[in-house]
């Protein structure tokens, strides 16, 4: 057994929604740096287009498409579209919004919103490419969760983003039972506060959030976006080849208290 080769993903074809940054722009680095070629599938050109050519510098072979994968029928065109090219062997749903907000504070929009970005879309996209992957017996989906999946994460409560982690989580196992059969995995990575530009901000503008964020996560710090990204490249490889179903926290010890 070469170890080292098994996480390898030569001659593999990745799709990322929301890869044009932050953690999906650090996961497609990995797949790509591990030798697939990869598609950021983004709503926003220039940040797709501007992602897709920062990776072509860094020797990745990356390519992008712009596409709002909350609708179920583009992103049904789009799957078919690229598999009659070629073969999409793995697909991470990454695509996500957070819109902070206690639950009697939550809009009917933002609640819709939220769940159709986070989950609703993520299901598209399963259920989309996943037919190809059942017809051919093979391929790999992983989602991106969160420890909001778990646990409630405090002082925020946001109660519609834990509610769509959650059900991401639940989608997970369900789907990786029924496509199981049919020689496709479906894994997701449920990261703890990462360090990105959503966060960041926070550590000035709302740093006492930030300070409890980091004293409640066991290795007092927030995870860089390549930590969650190697997760995902492990789930993605060969290496996990008996995992489906599992739901992988990468929280620094958020959820072991």
């Amino acid at each position: 057994m070469d170890y080292m080769a098994n996480f390898g993903l030569t001659g593999k074809r990745a799709l990322v929604t929301g890869g044009g940054r932050g953690i999906g722009l650090e996961i497609a680095r990995a797949l790509g740096q591990a030798g697939a070629a990869v598609i950021i599938a983004e709503l926003d050109e220039n940040g797709a287009a501007a992602a897709a050519a920062g990776l072509e510098a860094q020797g990745v072979r990356a390519s992008y498409r712009v596409i709002d994968v909350t609708k179920p029928d583009t992103v049904t065109t789009l799957a078919d579209h690229l598999n009659a090219d070629q073969p999409i062997d793995i697909l991470i749903n990454n695509a996500g919004i957070a819109r902070t907000a206690e639950a009697l504070d939550t809009s009917d929009e933002d609640w819709l919103a939220t769940m159709r970005v986070n989950s609703d879309a993520a299901f598209w996209c399963s259920r989309a490419f996943g037919r190809h992957m059942v017809a051919r017996r093979s391929g790999n989906i992983v989602n991106i969760g969160s420890m909001c999946g778990t646990v409630v994460t405090q002082p925020q409560n946001n109660t519609a983003y834990i509610t769509s982690k959650g059900a991401i989580h639940m989608m997970t196992k369900s789907l990786a039972c029924a496509y199981a059969k049919h020689n496709v995995r479906v894994n997701a990575v449920a990261p703890g506060y990462v360090a990105t530009e959503m966060t960041l901000p926070l550590k000035i503008e709302n740093s006492s959030w930030h300070n409890r964020w980091v004293e409640q996560t066991p290795l007092g710090r927030l995870a860089e976006p390549h930590e969650v990204a190697s997760a995902v490249l492990f789930l993605a490889s060969p290496a996990a080849s008996y995992c489906t179903g599992t739901i992988l926290a990468v929280d620094g010890g958020y959820t072991s208290w």
